[in-house]
């Protein structure tokens, strides 16, 4: 399952609800649905892959996608959160096969090397199958980082080979600098937010922990998933489920991983020339270090300027220090842009 909804706002003015992030060049050449498709098809044939998004972002997609089975797409009739559309996607796989192990993916992850991702996954849906386990993937901090939410391990779990796990003591939200840099030397390790659990185990700790989810199940089966999502309150998984539910387990990530989130993000990830920069389009620079350029309309030329976030589109160009890369919402809610 690949969550493919949203928009990416703090990728504005590139991103936007018509073009979102996941139809980007942002970790390849090729757009950040098609990276994960392929990641996904390392797990399971393309027919056993859904791509959940709105009914909007299918036609896009399928241009992105024009080897992708057309019929492999869920779609969802209203934007609810993760845990109805997993909640939704687990009904739909329990319904054709009770023990199937699922696992769900973001559509804007850069994850490096494959095999490693491959290897952590199957670690995870070995968990899941044999121990009943909810599964995410925690991925060891390289920084001090307070965008993403921590994970305090708990008592160790047995795998076979060279795999790593252990049970969840506790999900934490997204701290400040202090407490991520304590964090990180007390091994908390980062929340990736790639689950991978046995759909009816999922169902059963939805039933569990999420009633308010639960009570509108069995509109699925009366009236669709229409019916569904109009009863059914907006709400996210890591709250509704697991940090509710005592069958929280986590494996330790074989792999490096960002979630490719904001434009400062590209400089983490992109290829930096000698001074540094990472240009994605056309763009010189001179005197110039620590900048993002991300030109889709003619050239950009930098002189002697540093740490820059610049973007040019046809109809806009935005420059920003990239120390507010993270904050562009407050820019959006500033000049009315709907996000």
């Amino acid at each position: 399952m690949i969550l493919a909804g949203g928009i990416g706002s703090r990728f504005w003015p590139v991103s936007t609800p018509e073009r979102p992030k996941q139809l980007l060049p942002l970790a390849s050449a090729d757009p950040l649905i098609a990276d994960t498709v392929a990641r996904a098809t390392s797990l399971a044939p393309a027919e056993r892959i859904r791509i959940l998004a709105g009914a909007h972002l299918v036609a896009p997609f399928k241009t992105a996608l024009p080897d992708f089975p057309t019929d492999s797409y869920l779609v969802e009739p209203a934007v609810r959160g993760t845990c109805p559309v997993l909640t939704w996607a687990a009904w739909e796989v329990s319904r054709k096969d009770p023990d199937a192990v699922m696992v769900s993916l973001h559509s804007d992850h850069l994850i490096r090397p494959l095999e490693g991702f491959v290897e952590t996954v199957a670690h995870a849906a070995h968990l899941a199958a044999t121990e009943g386990f909810l599964c995410t993937i925690g991925v060891e901090p390289d920084r001090v980082e307070t965008g993403y939410g921590p994970i305090q391990p708990g008592a160790p779990l047995p795998l076979p080979g060279e795999g790593h796990a252990f049970r969840v003591a506790a999900f934490h939200e997204k701290p400040d600098a202090e407490t991520a840099r304590r964090y990180v030397d007390q091994g908390y390790l980062w929340n990736t937010g790639i689950f991978v659990w046995k759909a009816s185990v999922f169902l059963d700790e939805v039933r569990r922990h999420a009633p308010e989810v639960a009570d509108c199940l069995p509109l699925l089966e009366s009236d669709g998933p229409e019916a569904f999502f109009q009863a059914v309150p907006v709400c996210v998984v890591d709250r509704a489920v697991m940090e509710r539910s005592d069958r929280v387990a986590c494996v330790r990530a074989a792999f490096t991983w960002d979630d490719v989130g904001s434009w400062e993000a590209l400089h983490r990830t992109g290829t930096r020339d000698a001074a540094g920069n990472v240009v994605l389009g056309s763009a010189r620079s001179v005197d110039a270090s620590g900048n993002v350029v991300y030109s889709e309309d003619g050239e950009v030329v930098l002189f002697g300027v540093d740490d820059l976030v610049v973007v040019r589109t046809a109809q806009r160009t935005m420059v920003l220090p990239r120390s507010r890369a993270a904050d562009l919402k407050t820019l959006l809610t500033a000049l009315g842009e709907s996000t």
